[in-house]
């Protein structure tokens, strides 16, 4: 027995190591060194810290005091800066040694600004070149290949998990550089409507009340799940049949009143308000995610992400493949009747060819709304979807489990 607790401990012990092994805290790590102090303070002012957390593996190019003041000194609203400093923060590992081994001498990274979204064609991505003499040159690959930047020093390395490397002064670029407006100057409609969620936004501006409900919402935090045009034109016959109170509530169910990245929809999984929650009328919905999937789900239906349209502190607009339905609204396909038991064939009734189509019909696809609006449906609804944030952790939990029942 005390064999068995001694194994349940090992265990459990490499457990915790596996779970920490992984993590970094990039605001901890330039803590150490008070000359990035100015760079450390803009990653957090901007909301690319806990970006940057969440990523396995990075390389964040790292700025000096002095490098700091003078790109300061050009007054970029805090947007911009926010994409000036995802520029520096590559998508891959490079430590100190990898930049003097790149293969063939070069090297194109991507960076969080290209992850974005925003930047167009190659704008995104960082050119790392080993140059003569031991330097490594970095440079933004919209500025013409000039490399503008130089390797100074490493200042953490966690192999394979981040490394930051100070570089001589931040890597010009036009896209990145250029004015970005702040979140009440931006047309969330009009970024639907130019890809591929028009119908959503057209819907959305014919209904004054619901539209200013997600205005009031941009300064503070909004996120955005829009239907793609094919899945709403199919969905607006349901849509004109609901009650004026009701188009407004479904309306506002794809909103939700803070800002969430992919990656913290990836990472905090669970039940999340919308604009239409209001007391009982829950109007909620469960965030699931599997692997590189991100999944929305009602007690009606599931849908998934499939976009970034935007992504830019405080407001995130993504795609999703179906238009998801809140169970205030609507009913879900009724569960199929036990079969009854086998008759004589003489005595079993026929069908009738009237009731044979009916909507409660079994042969209804579960994630299938009901044609017509339920407003009596009201009722709170119970927690099923509880946030389970540490899925991956329970997970390894459970297998190192599994295994000690199985000696």
């Amino acid at each position: 027995m005390q064999q068995r607790q001694r194994l349940v401990l090992l265990i459990f012990s490499l457990f915790l190591v596996f779970q920490t092994s992984n993590g970094h805290n990039i605001t901890r790590l330039l803590a150490k060194h008070p000359s990035l102090s100015t760079f450390n303070h803009y990653l957090t002012l901007t909301h690319l810290a806990p970006e940057i957390n969440s990523r396995t593996t990075i390389t964040v190019l790292a700025l000096d005091n002095a490098a700091m003041s003078s790109l300061l000194s050009k007054s970029p609203s805090i947007y911009t800066m926010k994409n000036i400093l995802s520029l520096h923060v590559l998508l891959d590992y490079f430590g100190a040694k990898k930049l003097h081994q790149i293969t063939n001498g070069t090297a194109l990274a991507a960076t969080m600004f290209q992850a974005t979204g925003v930047a167009p064609g190659a704008s995104g991505f960082v050119n790392i070149t080993d140059l003569k003499g031991g330097k490594v040159g970095f440079g933004a690959e919209d500025n013409g290949g000039s490399l503008d930047s130089l390797f100074v020093k490493s200042v953490e390395e966690l192999p394979y998990n981040i490394s930051v490397i100070q570089i001589s002064k931040a890597l010009p670029s036009a896209v990145a550089e250029a004015p970005t407006p702040g979140p009440s100057e931006l047309n969330i409609t009009g970024i639907m409507s130019a890809h591929g969620c028009k119908v959503f936004a057209d819907t959305l501006l014919a209904h004054p009340e619901a539209m200013g409900t997600y205005e009031d919402n941009v300064n503070g935090g909004l996120t955005v799940f829009c239907p793609l045009d094919d899945a709403f034109k199919v969905f607006l016959p349901k849509f004109k049949n609901l009650t004026a109170s009701g188009k407004e509530s479904f309306l506002e169910f794809f909103g939700v009143p803070v800002y969430q990245s992919l990656s913290m929809l990836k990472s905090n999984n669970g039940l999340m308000n919308t604009l239409a929650t209001d007391g009982a009328s829950k109007f909620d919905f469960t965030v699931q995610n599997d692997g590189e999937d991100v999944t929305l789900k009602t007690k009606i239906n599931t849908v998934k992400i499939t976009g970034t349209l935007l992504d830019e502190q405080p407001v995130a607009i993504y795609t999703i493949d179906k238009v998801l339905m809140p169970r205030e609204l609507f009913k879900a396909a009724p569960t199929p009747a036990p079969a009854p038991a086998p008759v004589e064939a003489a005595d079993a009734p026929k069908a009738s060819k009237s009731k044979s189509k009916s909507k409660s019909s079994p042969d209804l696809a579960s994630d299938s709304p009901a044609d017509s609006p339920n407003p009596a449906d009201q009722a709170a609804d119970e927690n099923a979807g509880a946030s389970f944030k540490g899925g991956r952790s329970v997970a390894v939990g459970l297998s190192f489990l599994l295994v000690f029942l199985l000696l």
